[in-house]
């Protein structure tokens, strides 16, 4: 039987996607599946790793019977994952706990007393990041010292793509891309540093090997077969993080290429081939060999909107059910009568404390600039910008960095949106490519595989077969002289706040 098809899965934050693709990157069924993330304390989100497994299984074999096919017709699958989980299972696969992910800060005074004790200069010099506590390393420790149960059961750490390959074969991997997510990962290399393991108290033992991002790790199980619908014998690869998988399906394979992320959280991804740390900034493989992805990595992106229409949309969701219009798009429209730099209303994005350039897991969302003028499109607009802002602290910090972004290439949900969209060009004042943004993410997951299985010769080939720029939009450069104005006000915003948004307050 031909393989004429790849699937991507993505594991987000909010719900997993599944998609099929052909040989073109056409779209012949997509379908997704939901889970939570519990929030049981301030600074904690975790997610429970057997939903995100039940999830998949549900969207796969509703995908499978959307596109009428044979499973058999499946080349392979390419698995994408959020970043910075710390998936613990024991030596049956039993998950122990629930994963904190990438939006929890519970182990910031754990970060405070190794870089103190360590060193926070040694341990960059290795790792090529900066030890915060969103990242996976802080989080294996504080299992140690609050879940001495769990610790002392763990057998492996996975992140949330190898623990769906794992689901999918019984193989543990460690893939190349998500090795950021730890502090013994040697950046320049990409392999383990045992010295590093051992200063900040990681057993070896616990970190799977390191494989290519496209490695065919093993085939679906009989029982995950069942339980998918995926056919047995089906090839599954390593797979990567979410935002090089994007970026990789946004087409940006060459140095100096850069994706802008516009799913649940926001930033950037420059495409480099050498391995050039910022501490300001976060440095991880990209999921295709010999390159480096030079990352902002922001808390206020898309998610920024799903807050806002939540809790202040009511109006805009009764409006749906007589017009039809989804409420974020009668947000959009609200916000697009609105003038460049809001009349001065100016909103930090901050929601679950920041990522980079920052890095302050205690900052907060701020609205300035209220008044009885105000309207409530003057606050949707306002969140779009400040998320622009955001972006443009980033890359004016990648700058700094020796990291140049030219040309950006959109991605993920908020990419839909046309007003969203020229914002981040106007305030960034780059042009900004939108290939099919919201297909990005698990299109380069499938990609993965298709390059690993032979569906694709190279990524060469993959990203011209598939990726297809839909707009194209310039920046506007007197809307740019609002916000360059506006984005002073923005940073000084942030100065004079700072002293408060800490533990002590």
């Amino acid at each position: 039987m031909n393989h004429s098809y790849v699937i991507g899965i993505d594991i987000g934050t909010s719900a997993c996607k599944a998609a099929l693709f052909d040989r073109k990157g056409q779209v012949k069924a997509a379908a997704t599946g939901d889970y939570q993330v519990y929030y049981p304390k301030e600074g904690w989100a975790e997610q429970n790793p057997e939903e995100w497994w039940s999830a998949v299984c549900q969207a796969v074999r509703s995908l499978l019977h959307q596109a009428r096919i044979s499973p058999k017709e499946i080349a392979g699958v390419g698995i994408d994952g959020q970043s910075w989980s710390a998936i613990a299972i024991d030596k049956e696969g039993k998950v122990l706990t629930n994963t904190p992910i990438w939006m929890d800060t519970r182990a910031q005074y754990i970060c405070e007393r190794l870089n103190e004790k360590i060193g926070g200069e040694e341990i960059f010099h290795v790792a090529g990041n900066s030890l915060q506590p969103s990242y996976t390393t802080a989080k294996i420790l504080w299992y140690k010292e609050n879940l001495p149960e769990v610790y002392s059961h763990t057998y492996k750490i996975l992140q949330s793509n190898s623990f769906i390959a794992f689901k999918l074969t019984g193989e543990i991997s460690q893939d190349l891309s998500q090795g950021y997510g730890l502090h013994c990962f040697d950046m320049r290399t990409g392999t383990w540093d045992e010295n590093m393991c051992e200063k900040l108290g990681i057993p070896r033992e616990f970190l799977p090997e390191i494989v290519p991002c496209d490695r065919i790790i093993g085939t679906v199980t009989k029982k995950a077969a069942e339980e998918s619908g995926l056919a047995e014998g089906t090839p599954v690869v390593a797979g990567g993080l979410d935002a090089a998988c994007g970026t990789l399906g946004a087409g940006v394979i060459h140095p100096g290429e850069t994706q802008e992320q516009g799913g649940q959280a926001g930033g950037m991804s420059i495409c480099l081939d050498q391995c050039k740390a910022d501490p300001r900034l976060i440095l991880g493989y990209h999921v295709i060999p010999g390159k480096w992805l030079l990352q902002g990595g922001t808390t206020g992106g898309g998610g920024v909107m799903r807050w806002f229409e939540r809790e202040f949309g009511d109006y805009e969701r009764m409006m749906k059910r007589e017009t039809g219009i989804s409420s974020l798009n009668q947000l959009n429209e609200i916000a697009e009568k609105v003038n460049p730099g809001s009349d001065g209303l100016v909103f930090l994005p901050y929601m679950a404390g920041e990522r980079s350039p920052i890095w302050n897991p205690y900052a907060k969302g701020v609205f300035y600039g209220l008044d009885f003028s105000k309207t409530k499109g003057h606050m949707v607009r306002a969140c779009m910008e400040g998320v622009a802002f955001s972006l443009r602290h980033n890359l004016e910090t990648a700058g700094e960095a020796g990291a140049q972004a030219r040309v950006l290439r959109a991605m993920g949900g908020s990419a839909n949106s046309l007003l969203w969209t020229q914002i981040k060009a106007d305030v960034t004042g780059r042009r900004i490519l939108v290939p099919a943004s919201d297909t990005a993410t698990t299109l380069g997951a499938a990609m993965l595989a298709g390059v690993g299985t032979g569906f694709y010769r190279d990524y060469e080939e993959a990203v011209q077969e598939t990726v297809q720029v839909t707009r194209t939009h310039e920046p506007n450069l007197s809307n740019k002289a609002v916000y360059d104005q506006t984005y002073e006000t923005y940073l000084e915003l942030y100065r004079s706040l700072s002293g408060m948004m800490t533990k002590h307050k």
